[in-house]
């Protein structure tokens, strides 16, 4: 179901709504299946506001009412299939259920799984074209995101030679914001985050975009502060069934990116990451068993 029937109409007037029917509008862009199962007042609840903000919602939008809304939402559901069946009996006396590890690695692989979809390839398959025809690129990302824009700047250093040169940009053992300074039109900056939001990821992002960079975002919401700066935006949840945020999808999203950036680009990245390989064995980086 992706972001659901609505998911441009919100984010075209996103800008333009009061505060609590942004909240409002942005869990209904976040949750569309909840949308679709879970009663107003429920979806309210979990959202943060009045169940007197949903129906405005709905009002605002051109609809008579909620359940307008969530009719739209559970029909979407049902003609693609996007249900999932419960899961009865986890941790229930007599039912050992599903174990933690099962739950947590089941959430993942659905969340991943989710980015092959139709709504979700075509967001990598835009934002790698940009990435393809870059002359150079940067990686940012602060606190737990700063390794996601690591491992981007890691895998598509294969890709890069000649002139062109990819830059890991942050004050931790990257280089220093001013990296960016000579950036311009024909460079791109790959900015990951997700709420809540790093000023710093939010400002350089913005700045970048101001001298013309172009901005690929790794985000949460179509309404991030980083879908507002970006050229291209890809959608990722950082949701999960343990106590902590979860990266996966993020590293998956960037590994798609890359592997599609390849494709389109005119280097042999296999030929390099061989070239890579080699050197790196060749000075000694990779252990060897004793003779």
């Amino acid at each position: 179901m992706e972001q659901g029937p609505l998911a441009e109409l919100l984010v075209e007037r996103f800008e333009n709504m009061p505060p609590q029917l942004r909240v409002a509008a942005r869990f209904v862009l976040d949750h569309p299946k909840d949308v679709a199962l879970m009663s107003m007042r429920e979806q309210a609840h979990q959202a943060g506001v009045s169940h007197s903000t949903m129906m405005r919602l709905a009002r605002w939008l051109g609809l008579e009412g909620y359940e307008d809304m969530r009719s739209l939402y559970a029909r979407a559901l049902r003609e693609t299939g996007a249900g999932e069946p419960a899961r009865q009996g986890m941790g229930q006396d007599g039912d050992p259920g599903y174990s933690i590890a099962g739950v947590v690695a089941d959430t993942l692989a659905a969340q991943i799984s989710s980015l092959g979809e139709y709504g979700s390839a075509s967001q990598f398959v835009a934002a790698a074209e940009l990435l393809a025809r870059s002359r150079n690129l940067f990686g940012l990302g602060s606190r737990s995101f700063y390794p996601v824009a690591n491992h981007f700047v890691h895998i598509m250093s294969f890709l890069a030679g000649g002139d062109r040169k990819v830059t890991l940009v942050g004050e931790m053992g990257g280089h220093g914001l001013d990296a960016l300074q000579g950036a311009g039109r024909d460079d791109v900056l790959l900015a990951v985050g997700m709420s809540p939001y790093e000023r710093t990821t939010i400002d350089v992002a913005r700045q970048s975009a101001r001298q013309g960079v172009g901005v690929v975002a790794i985000t949460d919401s179509s309404v991030s502060p980083l879908a507002r700066i970006a050229r291209e935006t890809i959608i990722v949840t950082a949701n999960s069934q343990s106590f902590f945020r979860s990266m996966a999808p993020a590293f998956a999203a960037v590994e798609i990116l890359a592997a599609l950036t390849a494709v389109q680009s005119e280097v042999n990245a296999a030929e390099r990451v061989r070239q890579s390989e080699e050197q790196l064995a060749a000075f000694g980086i990779y252990w060897k068993p004793p003779r």
